[in-house]
């Protein structure tokens, strides 16, 4: 299936399967547009996928909301001892800096971990990005901790960074949707690691699901 496959596919509010890279995460991760997310495409992504549903943003969204990475959060706390803070992940194994800030639930949530409940949480975040008062509305309607853990795109997108939440929020953008996606690793519950390229492959065929490799997403935004 090709790029156009993905971009029909994200604005009918379905999902698409996206490969990083070998040279990352090696990982396949489940990308719905946040807009368009039910409690049904929790459930897929919790049975289907089974890594963490998280919410992808992109950087002048999470500016509006004052958003920063959670570890530069923990890094200028005054209440994490010097010790403490040797713990904090600068830079992950496979090189990049990890994209999570806060997590939240919406304010109507009860444990917020439900898939109606992280259902609610995406859309409500994702209908923000059209607000007025986006920082007003976000501090007011939502709460921290939650259940929905928040992850910041790279300013420049794919020229900064060429993670799982760069990627999708730019097949959002390229798609002409609210550039905030949710997205899960695929993991493989035989193996208990990460699913293979080529497990995720079949799964996309057997499933009539568009699968992106992030090589030729690269390849495109380059060029485009």
């Amino acid at each position: 299936m090709s790029l156009d496959d993905a971009i029909t596919s994200l604005r009918q509010g379905e999902f698409i399967l996206l490969y990083d890279s070998g040279g990352r995460e090696n990982e396949v991760d489940m990308v719905v547009a946040a807009q368009f997310v039910t409690p049904e495409h929790i459930s897929r992504m919790r049975q289907n996928a089974g890594g963490l549903i998280c919410l992808a943003i992109n950087d002048s969204f999470a500016q509006k909301l004052n958003l920063r990475y959670m570890h530069d959060i923990l890094s200028r706390s005054s209440d994490i001892d010097t010790d403490s803070k040797q713990m904090i992940m600068g830079t992950a194994p496979y090189g990049d800096h990890p994209t999570f800030s806060i997590s939240i639930n919406h304010k109507k949530t009860f444990t917020g971990i439900t898939d109606l409940d992280r259902a609610l949480t995406i859309k409500e975040l994702a209908k923000l990005y059209n607000s007025n008062e986006p920082k007003k509305e976000f501090t007011s309607t939502f709460k921290t901790p939650g259940h929905v853990p928040l992850l910041l795109a790279s300013n420049g997108l794919l020229a900064s960074r060429q993670g799982h939440t760069e990627m999708s929020v730019y097949l959002a953008e390229i798609s002409k949707l609210i550039p905030v996606t949710a997205i899960c690793e695929m993991m493989d519950s035989q193996t208990y690691s990460a699913l293979t390229v080529d497990k995720a492959r079949k799964f996309a065929k057997e499933n009539a699901i568009p699968f992106i490799d992030g090589k030729e997403l690269l390849e495109f935004s380059k060029v485009h």
